[in-house]
């Protein structure tokens, strides 16, 4: 049922929830009812509202909100809104709001590090609006715009409840699907001439490599470009495979999907239309009501039914049984003429409902066509620029897109085009990539833009290989987030003043972010301090205890501070009491649910995750087609308990019995530690372990676990582990490329003086503050 809470004259109010409020404002009062690009629910329950009049004023107010209007046209005066938790309020400005946190932006193309972004449901003072006055109207399935106009808002006054806000942008926008599961493994992409022979040597070399993919991805040349007749226009819009290059196409896809397990997306620029040396032009012609004899073209029309009919039923329902297994719409055209649809939301939309209708898991691959978008993943960011600025600043873009609900971003991993070579650039760019929302290596046609791994020298070739398999290791925790951003909302990357709510800082730490529920992650944007040899970034760390899953090193909460990597690592922090499932044994393609776990847990908190799974590629899920695996640690370091619970669900998805590892960060083992594994038979027995005093990990393997009963690991006897602060400190001075005298004299300083001494002898040391920031941050635990 449509709430309306209050109507006059040229206006309406609807209180949807206690902190979110529509306002429209028609002289005509003629207020739009139908559902729209951004607002695809209008079905509330009521809300408790108190109703009343204040100098000459009508004023609505909920448990949060009280909002005050003058009955005239909207005006700053006249309407506003006051938030009662923090006691600020909103006045209209008819323009985006100050303080506005943002949202995302349609595209990257040729960006060179910032772009403006368009507006989110945050902002620093706790609330921003969303205008929907232009977005078009659904009616029996199509797309218009309004007759109307009309003043049509969204007051989301959430203050720093970012996860409530996000609920109910759901609730009123339309929930984000889940993903099919291949898509969160490697994709290779890359404009160029590929042939069926050279693409198909480029899969074993990868296979040789033993570098995982799961999407091979065909830009623009799959199809008929160079060869196409002046007097059909240019060949930037295809649909004909160029057999020049791919003699026998249906071969080619077969084989990518059987021999490799890929799945296959293909460049689309349909702009325009189906012309007469297509193929499908026949057929495509005929099923529109045009002779074929006439060469006239099948002009694209998205608002067409018949036209959407025909592209479907006559040129890519064809290909996709073929084995094509979605479409990457490279739309560049515009918004379309003023008063018409944005053809990008059209093929957006239609493109992910002919999949639904055909009961297969819905995917694209596109660019964002503003709000609303986020009901159509995966979303492609364009043409981007090689280049340092774009790098550092593609954290920050895809994390403020959380605020708008469009979480899965598909950036290009390592840059597009432009820019020069830059290895070192590369290899910050994969590592973002590996901990970004899709991992989509791509780049131009350009014979020196090379990103194949053995095309590197080493250790850049080793780094990179290592980075694509852990990415491939990370599936089991990335479906899973996948499954909670469905169900409740919860993107996957997250803005950290969605994690450290209501403090200032976490406005600053912009290549900083929340990586599902267990995770922290720092991208490195910046050239390394050729002294130093590593680079930094800023990080804010939220209450608790944190552990760096690379090298193991440990920080105390409650701190903000910058962090130092050489090239081959990034921080990634995992919280104590923190989870992470991960595939225990990557290999090969593909993104089937794993034989084996290799589980990380963070010692010193109490903490749960359920580990999520299902067939991965059909709608099942939404009926509850799945498994689910509850997976604990609960005790302190002198008693840690780890338990997988016995998986529930239809166990017929995944395997009777797994190998399991259990990986506990933040522990130091003793002469006397031990470790004992309990079965569900009731039998415990002492098992072995291995001690990482390096990384502060203790180990346990248990073969042969069966996934219908489930195991407990018992650690007994450790302590809480700390820095290696003189051995991590000789390390970094002995990678410098500094002053010997220099090195020396810090040396002897660490040798004789006490930490806390050290440190002040440190801070008025002749060495470069870089050296001694990296070196505090060891004393950071």
């Amino acid at each position: 049922m449509l709430l309306i809470n209050m109507i006059g004259i040229g206006y309406r109010i609807t209180v949807i929830t206690d902190r979110l409020i529509r306002l429209e404002y028609q002289p005509e009062n003629r207020f739009e009812d139908r559902l729209t690009q951004f607002a695809a629910n209008r079905e509330f329950p009521a809300v408790p509202v108190e109703e009343r009049r204040e100098n000459g004023n009508v004023v609505l107010e909920t448990p949060a909100l009280v909002l005050t209007y003058d009955e005239k046209p909207f005006s700053t005066q006249g309407l506003s809104i006051l938030l009662k938790e923090t006691g600020a309020v909103y006045h209209y400005s008819g323009d985006h709001v100050a303080g506005d946190l943002g949202g995302t932006a349609r595209t990257l193309d040729e960006a060179d590090g910032f772009v403006h972004l368009g507006p989110g449901i945050f902002g620093k003072d706790g609330y921003s609006v969303i205008d929907d006055s232009q977005s078009p109207v659904i009616e029996d399935g199509e797309f218009s715009y309004r007759e109307a106009d009309e003043i049509d808002l969204y007051f989301f006054g959430y203050g720093t409840d970012y996860y409530g806000g996000l609920r109910d942008f759901f609730d009123l926008s339309g929930k984000c699907p889940m993903i099919p599961r291949f898509a969160l493994g490697n994709w290779w992409s890359r404009y160029y001439k590929y042939t069926e022979e050279s693409y198909i040597d480029l899969m074993e070399r990868f296979e040789k490599e033993k570098v995982p993919l799961s999407i091979g991805v065909i830009d623009m040349d799959w199809h008929i470009v160079d060869d196409v007749d002046p007097k059909y226009g240019s060949g930037w819009t295809g649909y004909t495979w160029n057999r020049k290059f791919f003699p026998d196409y249906k071969r080619f896809l077969r084989t990518l999907k059987e021999r490799f397990n890929l799945r296959t997306t293909v460049n689309l620029h349909p702009a325009d239309g189906i012309r007469a040396f297509e193929d499908c032009y026949e057929n495509a012609a005929k099923h529109y009501g045009i002779d074929p004899a006439t060469e006239e073209p099948v002009v694209f029309n998205f608002s067409d039914p018949k036209f959407r009919e025909t592209y479907f039923e006559e040129v890519l329902n064809p290909y996709e049984k073929d084995g094509v297994d979605f479409w990457w719409m490279d739309w560049q055209q515009g918004t379309g003429l003023k008063k018409e649809v944005d053809p990008l939301i059209l093929l957006n939309h239609f493109h992910m409902k002919d999949q639904e209708d055909r009961a297969v898991r819905p995917m694209i691959f596109s660019r964002y066509a503003g709000p609303g978008s986020h009901r159509y993943p995966v979303g492609f960011s364009g043409d981007t620029i090689l280049s340092w600025a774009s790098l550092k600043f593609q954290p920050y873009f895809t994390s403020t897109a959380s605020n708008i609900g469009f979480g899965w971003w598909s950036h290009d991993i390592g840059g597009h085009m432009q820019g020069s070579k830059d290895i070192e650039r590369l290899i910050r760019w994969i590592e973002l990539g590996v901990f970004s929302p899709i991992n989509r290596i791509h780049s131009s046609n350009s014979m020196f833009m090379n990103k194949e791994p053995w095309t590197l020298e080493e250790p850049y070739r080793t780094l990179m290989d290592e980075y694509l398999r852990l990415r491939h290791a990370l599936i089991p925790y990335l479906y899973t987030m996948n499954y909670e951003c469905w169900r409740d909302g919860n993107v996957l990357v997250r803005p950290m003043y969605y994690i450290c709510p209501g403090d200032p800082e976490a406005f600053t730490v912009k290549q900083e972010y929340g990586f599902g529920t267990e995770l922290l992650v720092g991208s490195i944007g910046d050239p390394m301090d050729q002294s130093l040899r590593m680079a930094g970034v800023s990080m804010l760390l939220p209450e608790g205890r944190f552990y760096d899953i690379f090298n193991g090193r440990v920080y105390r909460g409650n701190q903000k501070r910058k962090m130092y990597r050489p090239l081959s690592e990034i921080p990634v922090l995992l919280k104590a009491g923190g989870i992470v499932p991960m595939d225990g044994r990557v290999s090969g393609n593909g993104t089937p649910n794993p034989t084996a776990l290799r589980i990380l847990f963070g010692a010193g908190a109490d903490g749960s995750f359920t580990l999520y799974e299902d067939d991965g590629v059909t709608t099942a899920y939404e009926n509850g087609a799945c498994v689910k695996t509850a997976i604990t640690v609960t005790g302190d370091a002198e008693s840690t308990v780890l338990t997988v619970s016995a998986a529930e669900g239809e166990l017929s998805l995944i395997a009777d019995v797994r190998d399991l590892e259990f990986v506990s960060y933040g522990l130091t083992a003793a002469a006397a530690s031990k470790a004992y594994v309990k079965t569900a038979d009731g039998k415990c027995r002492e098992a072995a372990f291995t001690a990482d005093d390096q990384k502060h990990t203790v180990t346990v393997s248990v073969p042969g676990c069966k996934t219908a009963e489930g195991v407990t690991i018992v650690l007994e006897g450790f302590t809480a582990a700390c820095n290696r602060y003189a051995e991590e400190t000789f390390a970094i001075l002995d990678a410098a490329w500094m002053d010997f005298n220099k090195k020396d004299m810090v040396l002897e300083h660490l040798k004789v003086l006490s930490n806390d001494e050290f440190l002040k002898w440190l801070a008025g040391a002749d060495v470069s503050e870089a050296l001694k920031d990296a070196i505090t941050e060891i004393y950071a635990d």
